[in-house]
C-alpha cells in the first residue's frame, strides 16, 4: 500500500484525522472508521434533539403565556340562591398568593331599588378554618388577602330564611395570582404605555406558569411518596395475611391430627 493510499485509508472524519504509521495499523483502523463516524453522528443528533426539545418547551411556554395574557378576563359566576340555603365556592390557592373577590346581589327590577329581603351573609375561610372575611346581611361587598396557608379556600354565601321564600341571583367573582392584579391602576401609577403593560402581563404570566410547574412537581413528589408508603404498607399487610393464613392452616392440621389420633384412626 502506497503512502497516498495510506493517507486515504487513515479515514478523514468530520472532526479531524486518524493517523497511522504502517499498513498493518491501517488495516486495524479501517474497520473502526464507520463505527467512529456513527458515534460522532449519533452524538450530534442527540445534542440537536436536546436543543430542539428545549426550544419547543420554551416556545410552548411562550405561546401559552401569550394566549393567557391576550385572553379576555373571566366573567363573574352567576347563580341563584334561595332563602334558607347556602352555596359555597372553593379555590385552590398557593402559599403567598394574592387573591381578590367581589360579590353582589342582582336587582330583579331595573327601575326600582333592591328589596330589603335580598340580603346575604358571606364568610371566607382558610384551609385550616381561619376566618378571612365575614359580612352579615349585605347586598354587595369585596375581599382581598394574601394567602398564609396553602390549600382550598372556601367562600360560603348564605341567604336568611324568609316567609314566603325568595329566590335571588348572586354574582360572584374570585381571582387569584396574576389575574388578581389591578392592571389599569398599575399602568396609571407607572405611566407606561400599552405595549409595556402587555409585556408586564406576559412576564407575570410566565412567572406564574413557572411557579405552577414547580408546584405541580412538588405535588407529584408528594404523591409518589404517598404511593411508596402505601405500597410498603400493603406489602407488610400481605405478608401478615400470609402468616395468619399459614398459622390457621397449621392449627387446622394439628387439630385434625389430634382428632384422628384420639379416634384411633391413625
Amino acid at each position: 500500500m502506497t503512502n497516498s493510499h495510506l493517507h486515504a485509508a487513515s479515514g478523514r472524519t468530520q472532526r479531524g484525522f486518524i493517523c497511522v504509521s504502517s499498513s498493518d495499523d491501517a488495516q486495524a483502523v479501517l474497520p473502526r472508521l464507520p463505527e467512529f463516524g456513527q458515534r460522532e453522528e449519533m452524538a450530534e443528533r442527540t445534542m440537536m434533539g436536546r436543543r430542539c426539545a428545549i426550544l419547543r418547551a420554551y416556545l410552548f411556554t411562550l405561546a401559552v403565556a401569550s394566549f393567557l395574557a391576550a385572553a379576555p378576563p373571566a366573567r363573574a359566576l352567576r347563580f341563584e340562591l334561595q332563602s334558607g340555603n347556602t352555596k359555597c365556592v372553593s379555590e385552590d390557592i398557593k402559599l403567598h398568593a394574592m387573591s381578590v373577590g367581589k360579590y353582589a346581589v342582582v336587582n330583579p327590577s331595573d327601575s326600582g331599588p333592591l328589596p330589603d329581603s335580598h340580603k346575604i351573609t358571606v364568610r371566607v375561610t382558610s384551609p385550616y378554618g381561619n376566618s378571612i372575611h365575614y359580612a352579615d346581611l349585605v347586598d354587595s361587598g369585596n375581599f382581598a388577602f394574601t394567602s398564609n396557608e396553602e390549600g382550598d379556600y372556601l367562600a360560603c354565601l348564605w341567604a336568611p330564611d324568609q316567609k314566603p321564600p325568595a329566590t335571588m341571583v348572586v354574582e360572584f367573582e374570585w381571582r387569584t395570582g396574576v389575574t388578581a392584579k389591578d392592571w389599569p391602576n398599575v399602568a396609571k401609577k407607572g405611566q407606561i404605555d400599552v405595549m409595556e403593560l402587555e409585556l408586564k402581563k406576559l412576564e407575570d404570566t410566565i412567572k406564574s406558569i413557572h411557579d405552577e410547574m414547580f408546584y405541580l412537581r412538588e405535588r407529584e413528589e408528594q404523591m409518589q411518596d404517598m404511593n411508596r408508603s402505601t405500597n410498603s404498607r400493603m406489602a407488610w399487610l400481605s405478608f401478615l395475611s400470609l402468616a395468619v393464613c399459614l398459622s390457621v392452616a397449621g392449627l387446622q392440621l394439628w387439630h385434625l391430627k389430634t382428632f384422628f389420633e384420639r379416634k384411633k384412626l391413625l
